[in-house]
């Protein structure tokens, strides 16, 4: 499931005394503990726990003693395990030390939502200006240019169809939902869905004759339903997958003669379109490649075109502290990723293009509940799920994914932003400043 580098002999030897049930030769760097030095993991010992001691969390260590302050309860069952892969790989040796089992939570989501809540303050100041120096640094093989964003696409949308049908609804939306209450319900989902598809085409303005642009198909919902109103949709992905699930989904809606489905780069996309949609696609771009992202929309809208966009963002004081660090759902779920702030979306689009941010909506309460439908769907098919072949471990990480995404909107560490973007009907070369409403 991840990529599997090349590792010392002596880390090799060490996957011996790994955990149980981890297989080596698929989770290598979950069965080898890191060769981590006594003074970095006595550091990361140290912070660590005084980080714990001041959070409303309940810690439990494996010699059975207690710390914290009272809250959800977090058991470590192999400190120095656990504070070994800290030291040595930071928020990655947090991750995989769930993966290996050396720490756990009753309630998963509760006790990463404390953490999220407080991640701007749980290393000190002074180790915070020294991130530089101890941070991983993400991987230039990971890079979102064309060929680097195929392979990043389909190491995780490539995984398997029949998994995210287990664990999403009839449409298979694998974005945020809308929906008209909480908590909400796995039944009513699907509508949730088609109700936040509805408001991003209403933004848009699409209807009989749209020419519309998707970049980022998923498996193809948002396209049908566009189709049914009457546009003519082109839409563009990077997953073989998808593709194919997604063009069969069309052809059994009858909406064959209005939709194409291209398997190809946002930056290779030609034509004028009347609007573009792309739902939780920015997150998969990275910084470097904004502009061009942006200007991709700007050159393809018409004038007097709409763009809608659907994203995760970040604040924008810890996307600046982050955005060179190398993070566990890099490595395993989404590599080449990064959220972008507000800030960071509307000074892309205001320095790069001629669009204007006309609009700017928040949803991050509703991606929380929707997470939560997949988590229980999810953890409901565990059976069938390994029958596709996929192990323990790579169901623990996927709940460890989940809680994760939950527990950041949660804190509002996370939020969902719908963006309106308006073109000039005059199509002037000149740039505007964005502002929201």
């Amino acid at each position: 499931m991840t990529t599997v580098e090349p590792r010392p002999a002596a880390a090799r030897r060490a996957v011996r005394s790994g955990p149980a049930g981890v297989d080596p030769a698929r989770w290598p760097d979950v069965a080898a503990p890191p060769d981590a030095s006594w003074p970095r993991t006595a550091v990361a010992a140290a912070v660590v726990r005084r980080a714990l001691d001041r959070l409303p969390l309940r810690v439990r260590y494996g010699d059975g003693t207690e710390a914290g302050r009272g809250g959800p309860l977090l058991e470590i069952h192999d400190p120095r395990a656990f504070h070994g892969r800290i030291g040595a790989k930071g928020l990655i040796g947090f991750g995989e030390s769930y993966l290996a089992g050396e720490w756990d939570a009753p309630d998963l989501v509760g006790a990463l939502t404390v953490l999220a809540a407080h991640a701007a303050d749980l290393i000190p100041a002074p180790l915070q200006r020294l991130r530089g120096l101890w941070a991983l640094r993400q991987p230039g093989g990971r890079r979102n240019t064309p060929d680097g964003a195929r392979g990043n696409i389909s190491h995780h949308y490539d995984l398997s169809n029949d998994l995210f049908a287990l664990f999403l609804d009839d449409t298979l939306s694998y974005s945020s939902a809308v929906f008209r209450g909480f908590p909400a319900r796995w039944e009513g989902l699907a509508a949730a869905q088609h109700r936040k598809i509805d408001r991003l085409l209403d933004l848009a303005e699409v209807g009989e004759g749209t020419r519309l642009l998707e970049i980022g198909t998923g498996w193809g919902e948002l396209a049908i339903r566009a189709a049914a109103r009457g546009a003519h949709v082109t839409s563009l992905t990077l997953s073989g997958e998808q593709r194919d699930l997604a063009l069969a989904r069309v052809r059994d809606a009858g909406l064959a003669d209005r939709v194409a489905v291209e398997l190809c780069d946002y930056r290779e996309a030609r034509g004028t379109y009347d609007a573009v949609v792309s739902v939780e696609m920015i997150e998969a771009v990275g910084e470097e490649f904004w502009p061009v992202y942006f200007r991709t929309l700007d050159e393809r809208l018409a004038p007097g075109g709409r763009a809608v966009l659907q994203a995760i963002t970040m604040p924008h004081d810890r996307m600046l502290a982050t955005r060179n660090t190398y993070t566990w759902i890099q490595k395993y779920v989404f590599p080449g990723g990064l959220l972008p702030s507000v800030e960071a979306v509307e000074q892309t689009v205001r320095d790069h293009t001629r669009l204007t941010v006309t609009r700017r909506d928040a949803f991050g309460a509703h991606y929380a509940e929707t997470l939560r439908l997949w988590r229980q769907r999810f953890a409901g098919h565990t059976d069938e799920i390994a029958a596709l072949g996929f192990d323990a471990t790579f169901r623990r990480m996927w709940d460890l994914y989940l809680a994760y995404s939950e527990a950041g909107f949660r804190s509002g560490y996370l939020d969902l932003q719908q963006y309106l973007c308006t073109k000039d009907t005059k199509d002037t070369k000149d740039t505007k400043e964005g502002h929201t409403r």
